[in-house]
């Protein structure tokens, strides 16, 4: 697990999230921890870093 920082689009708070590095490439639904928003999440690891990290609205 690696923790990674961002900033929600929703209420620009920077929250930090656990992402499991043995999965090159997620694509998952997560509620911000701040306001409780729905997050699309989409990221790509490569050798246990984060090399594509996007947070967007969840429509």
């Amino acid at each position: 697990m690696l923790e990674h920082f961002f900033h929600c689009p929703h209420c620009f708070q920077e929250i930090s999230m656990l992402l499991d590095i043995s999965v090159s490439k997620q694509s998952y639904v997560e509620d911000c921890e701040v306001c409780c928003n729905p997050l699309q999440i989409n990221l790509e690891i490569e050798e246990g870093e984060v090399i594509y990290f996007e947070a967007n609205p969840a429509q």
